[in-house]
């Protein structure tokens, strides 16, 4: 099957240009001007419209079973929405229980994730140590194309990584030159002040942002820094949300360490005033962990992304419906922690970014793709509009608008956290894999069309134990991807 998108401006991190793309067999196979289709070929008419890389979402938890029940958002639904709003590739994760071996969690996502329309990858967390885990590290690392490993710092009694197991698991994922990644909340301290705030009577969603204020994100993500600064491996912190943690990163990428720094387009746009609304559903609803923050992180977070300290956008889609909320009606620290977002992250970007000026469409591109791309080792071949790359490719209409709304999103949840937030700029066509899967309101995904991929250990990023004062920029450290199963 081949495809023609002419008359489009194409936008890569690096440039714009006017080009036409043809792509056959799931690849590009030509970026140029005056392409001619092949007789049969589909064709879009992209005229005054931008033609850029698929965005990659690099933190997503997709049927993820958490706090007594199961995220709403299957694999397949999922990415089907994300093709809606222009998402082509997720980075989900695989959260093995303690005790459990990690190949053993592995593969249970693995079967979960074959229904996925779009392309997936993913992270594997470490929620606990022995010879096992070190062991599975490896296999994972070598035949299962997993080059990044999560930390979550926080859900003590739960999955939470003590500092002895972040200890051994940075010092493997040197060893096979993987990527470590953390969720960086002091554990101890949330789960005391959790017990201080139901002491005292304070139950609702309120509740929620007093138990993890700035500091405790800011306190974790300084040791998490130092742990591998310590250690000499690369760090990435997801979900960055306050301006202590992003000051933490600033330093230590001044200082000449390699550290990465994500942030969630909701923290880029809803403050902490949702967890006091007298609607007890509309304030559950925006449980997530790290919360919503106070407004002066929010102009702190964008600065950042302007900056390069913070490199990617991602959403922590996480899907628990109001029902599943309601689980916790009686003590905020039962209700599930999550939102969506894997459908709307471009159109709310570029709306409150590239519409603002906050961003070039340059830059856009660079921290909904080729970034993401390039940290987790599968650019070029993500990332980009280059001869070679996969057919992975949003066609946007910069004059494009609508509302966004729980009743008409394709996200499996009855609950946007954008809701009634108007965006300028969509997806008027995505192509997954060289098939047009979005086209003008039209959803066309197929389950089981989406196709795992590995990615690659990384090599000379990594020196000496310690040692790793070279290049600090996402570009540093492409290296060619092999192909997906």
């Amino acid at each position: 099957m081949s495809l023609l998108i002419r008359g489009g401006t194409v936008v890569t991190a690096d440039q714009s240009r006017r080009a036409d793309v043809y792509c056959e067999d799931g690849l590009i196979k030509a970026v140029g001007e005056g392409l001619e289709a092949p007789t049969g070929a589909q064709v879009i008419d992209a005229g005054g419209q931008y033609v850029m890389p698929g965005g990659i979402d690099p933190h997503t938890h997709m049927e993820l079973p958490f706090m007594g029940t199961v995220a709403s958002e299957s694999f397949f639904t999922g990415t089907a929405a994300g093709f809606a709003g222009g998402n082509t590739t997720i980075i989900d994760f695989v959260i093995p229980d303690p005790g459990q071996k990690l190949m053993d969690a592995y593969r249970a996502w693995r079967g979960w994730s074959e229904k996925a329309a779009g392309d997936y990858s993913f992270h594997v967390a470490v929620t606990w140590w022995d010879e096992s885990v070190h062991a599975d590290m490896g296999t994972l690392v070598r035949e299962e194309g997993v080059n990044s490993f999560k930390h979550f710092m926080a859900y003590k009694n739960a999955i939470m990584a003590t500092d002895e197991i972040m200890y051994q698991s940075f010092q493997r994922a040197l060893e096979l030159g993987a990527i470590v990644t953390c969720h960086a909340e002091n554990g101890e301290l949330v789960y005391q002040l959790q017990k201080d705030l139901v002491a005292r009577g304070i139950l609702g969603p309120e509740g929620h942002p007093l138990s993890r204020p700035a500091a405790v994100e800011g306190e974790a993500a300084h040791r998490a820094i130092r742990f591998a600064e310590v250690i000499g491996v690369p760090v990435y912190l997801v979900h960055t949300s306050t301006k202590d943690a992003l000051d933490a990163i600033s330093a230590a990428r001044r200082q000449g360490q390699r550290v990465f720094g994500e942030v969630l387009a909701g923290h880029l746009l809803i403050d902490d005033s949702v967890y006091r609304s007298p609607d007890w559903e509309f304030a559950a609803g925006h449980v997530m962990s790290p919360p919503f923050r106070e407004k002066h992180h929010q102009a702190a977070l964008w600065k950042g992304l302007q900056s390069g300290d913070l490199q990617t956008t991602a959403t922590d889609h996480c899907c628990f419906c109001a029902e599943q909320k309601a689980m916790g009606r009686d003590d905020f620290t039962k209700i599930p922690n999550g939102t969506a977002g894997v459908e709307d992250r471009m159109a709310v970007l570029w709306t409150h970014g590239v519409n603002t000026g906050r961003l070039t469409p340059e830059e856009f591109v660079a921290v909904t793709s080729a970034n993401a791309a390039k940290i987790f080792n599968i650019y070029p071949r993500k990332g980009t509009i280059a001869v070679g790359a996969d057919a992975d490719i949003v066609v946007w209409d910069p004059e494009a608008t609508k509302t966004i709304s729980a009743k008409t999103h394709h996200q499996n949840i009855d609950f946007n956290i954008f809701e009634g937030m108007p965006v300028k700029g969509l997806a008027s066509h995505t192509v997954s894999n060289g098939k047009v899967v979005w086209a003008n309101g039209q959803l066309n995904a197929v389950q089981g069309a989406g196709r795992y991929v590995k990615r690659p250990a990384f090599q000379s990023m990594f020196g000496a134990l310690g040692k790793l004062n070279a290049a600090r920029t996402p570009q540093a450290v492409a290296r060619p991807a092999m192909a997906a199963e």
